[in-house]
């Protein structure tokens, strides 16, 4: 029997050189969203920052790179990586959200298109390359290679280049605290087609849209102070509703997505989440554990970035998965814990999961055969 598998063939990333530490933010004066001032020193603050979201530090893109640069970095790699000539790709598909923002201003800019920056600066000369943005939140990259797999599995593509990309740093509100999560970088993978004796690849997915009450749960609006013009907005969110929205809601899509494949969880390997909060995506995985009535959590199964890197949104799952391709991941945790340092790996048909939940609202999660 044979098989018509849609594979990651190849893998890059971009993570920017500045390094951005909580200490770094003490210069910063927060206020709430009543534009009253925290009355809290910034070591309390951070100090409390650290414990709930994990992040010790974030990386920044330099002042003359933008969101395109960092995903033609990352893509070049991923075409490296993979072997193949860049005018054998069919679609380039680019997930971002906030598009090109250049240093000191807050424009957002995607015209043209990320995906069509990207695709110049690749030099592709195939006009049969079909190059275009998708913006979906922070699971961007994730609803990407669901969007290349459609594609590949109908036999209207054979390889497709899947690249997110975002440079948060320049939308933040340096006066609300949220802005001490958000970070910068862009990841990518090369995904074709492949007939073989065996299942492997992308094995199934879920998706869904919350778009009702929760729509707006992460928006742009204007900044915590009041001597501000209103008009310039930035990067908001309502913190614990999307703590809660996740819990209830992400460990049942990735659940479907585990039904769909006709999986089990206990040959499940990796957990590659989105890297929103530490708290909250162990939470998320011990949830997700227990609708199978399991408690014990396989100790390897979620490496994580975010105590280095933030949370770049659409970068941070193809980032962390390029990272474990790569053996450059090295945290190991349990139980929420972080117990020791080792390698993480990867084996041929090993069982893995992505998944994600962010802006929309929007979650999905994919099942993978390695």
């Amino acid at each position: 029997m044979s098989f018509k598998n849609v594979i990651i063939t190849g893998t890059g990333k971009y993570i920017p050189e500045k390094i951005v530490t909580n200490a770094d933010f003490a210069k910063n004066v927060f206020y709430d969203e009543n534009s009253i001032k925290f009355e809290s020193d910034h070591a309390e603050i951070a100090e409390k920052f650290k414990a709930i979201t994990g992040i010790e530090e974030r990386r920044y893109a330099n002042d003359e790179q933008c969101a395109s640069d960092l995903g033609t970095i990352a893509a070049n790699l991923a075409i490296k990586d993979a072997d193949i000539d860049p005018e054998t790709i069919d679609q380039i598909i680019v997930a971002q959200n906030f598009g090109d923002v250049k240093k000191g201003t807050i424009q957002t800019d995607v015209l043209p298109s990320i995906a069509s920056r990207i695709k110049q600066n690749l030099g592709i000369k195939n006009p049969s390359c079909v190059a275009y943005d998708i913006v979906f939140g922070c699971p961007g990259w994730v609803q990407g290679m669901i969007q290349a797999y459609s594609f590949i599995k109908s036999g209207m593509a054979k390889r497709c280049l899947v690249v997110s990309a975002e440079t948060l740093s320049r939308v933040l509100d340096m006066h609300d605290r949220d802005s001490m999560i958000y970070s910068d970088g862009a990841g990518a993978a090369v995904v074709e087609a492949s007939e073989g004796d065996t299942e492997k690849g992308i094995l199934s997915y879920s998706m869904e849209t919350h778009a009702l009450d929760e729509a707006y749960y992460l928006f742009l609006g204007k900044s915590n102070i009041n001597d501000t013009d209103p008009n310039v907005r930035y990067i908001k969110m309502f913190g614990r509703k999307i703590y809660e929205f996740a819990l209830t809601n992400v460990p049942a899509a990735m659940k479907l997505a585990m039904e769909n494949a006709n999986a089990d969880i206990k040959d499940l390997k990796k957990i590659f989440i989105h890297q929103a909060n530490e708290k909250m995506d162990f939470e998320i995985i011990k949830r997700f554990y227990r609708l199978y009535k399991e408690r014990n959590i396989p100790e390897y199964i979620m490496p994580m970035s975010i105590h280095q890197l933030g949370n770049s949104s659409v970068g941070t799952v193809p980032t962390l998965f390029d990272m474990v391709r790569k053996g450059e991941c090295q945290q190991i945790y349990h139980d929420g814990v972080r117990v020791s340092q080792g390698d993480h790996q990867l084996n041929e048909g090993d069982l893995i999961m992505f998944a994600s939940v962010g802006a929309g609202m929007n979650i999905n999660a994919i099942c993978y055969r390695y």
